[in-house]
């Protein structure tokens, strides 16, 4: 009862009209963020950080958690109705989402991801109220060893994700973490495959090569190929929203991909785009038709949905509880707290009450607004896909063009973008999946840090590392699984060599 009575006290805190206004405001910036590809969640609340320094601390810092969480309900948009991720988190959105759109089922994909992310929300709100203490705590038992051992049975999860080759899946993921280990090397701080560019000092940016292997390659193929005309007609209401079957099969995605979403939230890195991949892994698997996968099943919207708006509750829980920022925005939010003279940690809630209960009670509140602002306009987002291609893709090219000059100020990031997206259409043309490579670039920094990290702590012997309970648990898993992925394949390959 004293968590429900110090919430009821956020809820009061919450409730002046400075605090709601920047609830509201946050989440609409959040929204509008993560629709439009190339700015990021992370930029946007670096433009706003020095606009908050005459604001009130609890107003501040409920102004940037709207931005943070309100990006994830806002990348789906463009990912189901052009195939263009407006955050990373939503890439493998795509998937499934845009084939729905081009299936006349637009409508249905976005109202199924805003009930996924808004149930998903609320269950990462009641994690953090209740258990945020004890669940960072086990959080932070994990070391480089560990975080190294999950990453590769990411890699092995995600590698089939949706290529129906394994091989050309491997050897996309391969290319993207070759790509990861382009630019500074995070251990020693040396240059790595930089060819004398100072530009890719940086490495590839994953927003920039996100919007070139998705959004360019679809306007390639739109421009190039001949396109059948898509006669778009009246659409009924009831249309618009998930019909009873399409809620029933959700409902299984939806709770899978929250719980899956708040664990990975609460480890280092990427969670959004982490357990959006691993949501999507997981429900094919179990699906008993994985082959609708890719041709806009459902599923492959509300797991993913789900999994990266539990995520971003989940990555609060450590902030606020132990002061660690485990992804990019999350240590936007801590220089939000540091700006205005509060540090998170355990005595966070002992001497900040207020604003610990307020900013949890905001977001809240936030959930609240977001379902308002995104069901009653699915309609309105629909009628995009009556646009006509020549005027769409222009608008789509402007949009990816700007964000990824947004990125960095850089035109070596046009440039970039062009290559990749055609790089990405001639690949794709041979039947090569780009979601693996976006895999690949995830995880290649998260599986290098942590193996040299790991080594370093077990004094450079891989035995002693796999020796570790949790580690070698993990990596003898990943291995069963890999030679799972491919026994098919080589007894096929066995098979044929034997008949010639």
């Amino acid at each position: 009862m004293d968590v429900l009575s110090m919430l009821l006290q956020g809820f009061a805190v919450c409730f002046t009209w400075e605090n709601i206004l920047a609830v509201i405001i946050g989440v609409l910036v959040g929204t509008l963020t993560g629709v439009l590809p190339g700015i990021g969640v992370t930029g946007a609340m670096a433009l706003l950080l020095p606009i908050s320094f005459g604001m009130d601390g609890t107003t501040a810092l409920i102004m940037f958690a709207g931005i943070y969480y309100g990006a994830m309900y806002g990348g789906s948009t463009t990912s189901i109705l052009v195939n263009l991720p407006g955050e990373a988190a939503s890439v493998v959105t795509c998937l499934d989402g845009n084939q729905m759109a081009k299936k006349g089922r637009a409508g249905a994909a976005l109202s199924i991801s805003a009930i996924g992310s808004f149930v998903a929300g609320t269950f990462g709100l009641v994690g953090l109220s209740f258990f945020a203490p004890w669940l960072a705590k086990v959080a932070l038992r994990f070391g480089p060893p560990e975080y190294f051992a999950i990453a590769i049975l990411g890699l092995v999860l995600l590698t089939n994700l949706t290529g129906k080759n394994p091989l050309k899946s491997f050897l996309m993921v391969l290319v993207g973490i070759m790509m990861s280990t382009v630019g500074m090397d995070a251990v020693t701080g040396l240059r790595r495959f930089t060819f004398g560019v100072p530009e890719l000092m940086r490495g590839f940016e994953f927003g920039v090569v996100a919007m070139a292997v998705f959004g360019i390659n679809e306007l390639f193929g739109t421009l190039l190929e001949p396109q059948e005309e898509i006669k778009v007609g009246k659409v009924r209401f009831r249309e618009l929203y998930p019909t009873r079957d399409e809620l029933r099969r959700s409902v299984g995605p939806i709770l899978r991909g929250t719980l899956i979403g708040f664990l990975i939230g609460l480890m280092p890195g990427p969670a959004g785009t982490l357990s959006s991949f691993s949501s999507y892994s997981v429900e094919k698997k179990l699906s008993k038709h994985p082959e609708k996968f890719g041709h806009g099943a459902i599923e492959g919207v509300a797991g993913p949905e789900s999994a990266n708006n539990a995520a971003s509750s989940a990555a609060m829980i450590p902030l606020l509880s132990l002061g660690l920022p485990f992804a990019p925005p999350a240590a936007l939010l801590l220089t939000g707290f540091i700006v205005h003279g509060i540090t998170p940690g355990p005595t966070l809630i002992a001497q900040h009450p207020d604003m610990f209960w307020g900013l949890v009670a905001s977001m809240y509140i936030g959930n609240v607004f977001l379902i308002i602002l995104n069901l009653p306009f699915v309609g309105v987002f629909a009628s995009m896909l009556k646009t006509p291609a020549n005027i769409l893709m222009p608008i789509v090219m402007v949009i990816t063009f700007t964000g990824a000059l947004a990125t960095n100020n850089s035109t070596f990031d046009l440039i970039l973008l062009l290559i990749l997206g055609v790089f990405a259409y001639f690949m794709s043309k041979f039947g090569y999946s780009m979601a693996p490579l976006a895999v690949g670039l995830v995880l290649g920094g998260t599986i290098e840090t942590g193996m040299v990290q790991g080594l370093i702590i077990c004094n450079g012997s891989f035995i002693e590392l796999m020796s570790r309970p949790f580690a070698g648990t993990i990596l003898g898993l990943a291995m069963i699984m890999l030679l799972a992925t491919f026994a098919k394949p080589i007894k096929r390959i066995l098979v044929h060599s034997k008949e010639d």
